[in-house]
């Protein structure tokens, strides 16, 4: 998945947005934009243990 953060205009109050591949979501601010980027990213390189087949 490629990931990329950026401002959407160039003023310093301006909203941010994150693009997840084709997916974008937008964020009031740099911080909120890289604090989900960080917890998009612990999750997907968490454990993920596969289910027991019945």
């Amino acid at each position: 998945m490629h990931i990329l953060v950026r401002p959407m205009t160039p003023h310093p109050d301006s909203a941010w947005q994150v693009s997840l591949d084709r997916q974008k979501v937008t964020f009031r601010s740099e911080a909120e934009a890289r604090a989900f980027v960080e917890t998009l990213r612990r999750r997907l390189q968490a454990p993920h243990p596969l289910p027991l087949s019945a």
